[in-house]
């Protein structure tokens, strides 16, 4: 992907922001949320492998996953 490491990040910003929305309108188990979750996790992973030395913006992005951690519910699956 032609991306640098600041524009991933951008791109994490807007999707985090994005499912966030989606997951306060719609609940955090709507399709559209979990797609647009995982959506966010490639680019965490896209972000995770294009850049390999610690700075900054990598300590954003590690803050901005540990809130959305915290701001998820706990999903449990029921098995019937």
């Amino acid at each position: 992907m032609g991306y640098d490491s600041s524009m991933i990040l951008d791109e994490i910003q807007k999707k985090r922001e994005i499912m966030m929305e989606t997951a306060k309108r719609k609940g955090f188990t709507n399709d559209d949320t979990v797609r647009y979750s995982q959506e966010l996790d490639q680019l965490i992973y896209e972000y995770q492998c294009h850049s390999k030395r610690p700075g900054k913006r990598q300590d954003e992005i590690r803050m901005g996953i540990t809130q959305i951690m915290w701001t998820l519910p706990s999903v449990h699956l029921i098995v019937q």
